[in-house]
Order: structure tokens, then C-alpha cells, then sequence
């Protein structure tokens, strides 16, 4: 071979990934990540030759990528929000649509901003949500609860980098949370066994399944936490979760009868699918 500069080789991988039904500009992300370039060092150094040990960086991340192996755990990190956010095989990969949770939860609670709010985000994983919450949010009292210690300590490592201060909580669901709950948020496991086959090969291989799937068609979790919070929340508490886009109804029904008092409503994510339920 001659000798290949960083331009022609990431070209080749990009329509290596192609042929292979995989998303092309994924093997430039994982590159320009690893070597803590942004776009404008790509474009000074593109036309160099690439060095071997590059070379050598990108074949092995190329093998791991048609394996279906997620970038965000190659590189180790994801973006959500304000921040980058350590991800590993212990934690979901945070997602855009768990982003319009939290802008959700800030707008509707808004006239609370000040006050100093108990909030309970349950499976927390990386701690995205909790810690985005709380750097908008400093008097609130956060609360991170995971069924998993190794995605607990992902969740302090994220948090300590960011630099927010929250309580961490290892219990299923909320049997170790003490004290009234003023805001309950969660993006629980919801998906059901019979989805299993329909989701993208990436996901099922790596990601933590103990955060993806739940039994009884996906709702298992939901009704648990509905159920615990009857006795947790405040009276004028508030829930914010984020459900699979055909969970709406079923989940809308199971807080709507464990709260009857309160409002329950569905909302849309930006492509339009029911992606979240507030009971306020």
C-alpha cells in the first residue's frame, strides 16, 4: 500500500460501513473523538499521511463497529445536554429524546425553580438526568437511584466531573428512598420481550438489559412505581417519565388510577411519538 493520508483512509471505512447497511460517518466521529480533533483540526490535518499507530486505532475500531459494538462505548463518552457524559457497558447510552424529558420537567416546574425540591430520578444510569437537573436546578435535593451499583458509580464519576453535588441511592425502584418526593422523573427499562427482535442489533448485544427490558409487555416498572409513589410523592408532587412510543394509553392508565385527583397526559417526542407522561 502507499502511503494513505487521514482523508483517504476514513473514506474508505466510511463506505466500508455503508456496504455493510451501517452508518458511514460514525468511524470519523469515534476517530476525531479519540484524537480530540474538532472539524477545523480534521480539515489542517487531512491530507497528512496517517501514522501507523492511527492506522492501526482505526482498523482496530472499524472490527468493533461491524460487530455492531456502539461508538458512544468505544470512546466512552456520549453528549446530553450542557455536557459529555461518561458512558461504559454499565449504563445506557443517553438519548436525544431523554433530553425533551428534562426540558419537560424544568418548564413544568418552573415556579419551583428557587425552592429547595425533593427529586428523585429513578435508573439513573450515567446520571444524565439527574445531573442535568441539578446544574439547572442547584437548590433542588437530587436524588440518584440505580438497581445497579456499576451504573452508580458511573453516575458519581459524571457527577463529580460536572461538579454537582447529588445523594446516590442503589435500590429497585424507590424501597431505599426516604422522605416525600416532590418530583419523580425516570426513563425506566420499558421494552417488552416481543421487542427484542425489532431493536437495532447494537443495542441488544451491548447495552445493559437489566436498563432496556421489563416484563409485562414493558410495564413492570411503571406499575411499580405507581404503586410507590401513592405513599411517596407530595400531594402536589409531580412525575415525569419517558415510555416507548406505543405505551401511552397503557401507562396513562396506570397513573391515572393510582393518582385520580391529579392530571395525566401523553406528550410527543420531536418526531411526533409518544414519548412522555406527566401526572401533575
Amino acid at each position: 500500500m502507499g502511503k494513505n493520508s487521514y482523508r483517504e483512509v476514513l473514506a474508505r471505512a466510511s463506505s466500508f460501513l455503508e456496504q455493510n447497511q451501517l452508518e458511514g460517518h460514525m468511524i470519523e466521529y469515534v476517530f476525531l473523538q479519540r484524537k480530540h480533533w474538532n472539524k477545523t483540526d480534521y480539515l489542517l490535518h487531512m491530507h497528512e499521511t496517517i501514522t501507523a499507530e492511527d492506522q492501526k486505532q482505526i482498523d482496530e475500531d472499524m472490527a468493533k463497529l461491524l460487530a455492531h459494538y456502539p461508538p458512544q462505548y468505544l470512546i466512552g463518552s456520549e453528549a446530553f445536554l450542557d455536557y459529555r457524559f461518561k458512558v461504559t457497558p454499565d449504563t445506557l447510552i443517553p438519548r436525544p429524546e431523554t433530553e425533551e424529558l428534562v426540558e419537560k420537567c424544568l418548564k413544568l416546574t418552573q415556579k419551583q425553580a428557587h425552592q429547595a425540591l425533593k427529586v428523585v430520578d429513578v435508573g439513573t444510569g450515567t446520571g444524565a438526568i439527574a445531573i442535568s437537573l441539578k446544574d439547572k436546578r442547584p437548590t433542588w435535593q437530587v436524588c440518584a437511584v440505580d438497581l445497579s451499583s456499576a451504573a452508580l458509580e458511573v453516575a458519581q464519576e459524571n457527577a463529580q466531573q460536572i461538579g454537582v453535588a447529588l445523594e446516590f441511592v442503589l435500590s429497585d425502584c424507590l424501597d431505599e428512598v426516604a422522605g416525600t418526593i416532590d418530583v419523580l422523573i425516570s426513563n425506566p427499562p420499558y421494552i417488552s420481550q416481543d421487542e427484542y427482535e425489532l431493536m437495532d442489533v447494537s443495542v441488544r448485544e451491548f447495552e445493559p438489559k437489566m436498563a432496556l427490558f421489563a416484563e409485562n409487555n414493558g410495564l413492570a416498572i411503571y406499575q411499580k412505581l405507581a404503586k410507590q409513589a401513592q405513599s411517596k410523592l407530595a400531594k402536589d408532587g409531580k412525575i415525569f417519565l419517558e415510555i416507548g412510543f406505543m405505551q401511552g394509553p397503557a401507562v396513562k392508565e396506570l397513573f391515572q388510577a393510582a393518582f385520580p385527583k391529579k392530571q395525566v397526559s401523553i406528550h410527543q417526542d420531536l418526531f411526533g411519538n409518544d414519548r412522555m407522561i406527566v401526572v401533575e
